[in-house]
């Protein structure tokens, strides 16, 4: 059976993408969750209008992530935190810490968006990647200092 895939479905393909699956396994698993629908002519030619629209609205997501990617490109943001002896912090420096630091100076960053690999335990600079778009990745300096 021919479908056409409304989602990414890890196993399967991307979206917008048509595949021939077993007739089983569209009809108990992809169409249920709307993962998939069947590649009728009339479903073929309402997806390729849609296609067009996703297309637009993720040049102007990603065009968006590029700006706000430049205008993060060397920004420093500093976290004040509670320390004890020989500099050990209380607690660490996690995403949530570090996206209220960003908007403090104005940039809207979500949590998620901060892909840090460990909580920050430790007092000085740290790079951190921050994942603006699925293609857009930008390192911001993050200054762990004594409060």
């Amino acid at each position: 059976m021919k479908v056409i895939l409304i989602a990414d479905v890890e196993s399967i393909g991307k979206r917008g993408e048509t595949k021939e699956v077993k007739e089983g396994f569209a009809r108990n698993y992809l169409f249920p969750r709307r993962f998939a629908v069947e590649a009728t002519p009339a479903n073929l030619k309402e997806w390729e209008q849609k296609k067009q629209t996703l297309k637009r609205k993720e040049d102007e997501a990603r065009a968006k992530a590029e700006s706000l990617a430049g205008s993060l490109q060397g920004i420093s943001c500093v976290i004040p935190v509670k320390v004890g002896e020989e500099d050990r912090l209380f607690g660490s420096v996690t995403s949530q810490n570090i996206s209220d630091a960003l908007s403090r100076s104005g940039f809207d960053i979500s949590k998620k968006d901060i892909e840090l690999d460990a909580p920050i335990k430790t007092l000085g600079v740290h790079e951190v990647p921050v994942r603006l778009h699925h293609n857009v990745i930008v390192n911001i300096k993050v200054e762990v200092v004594r409060e």
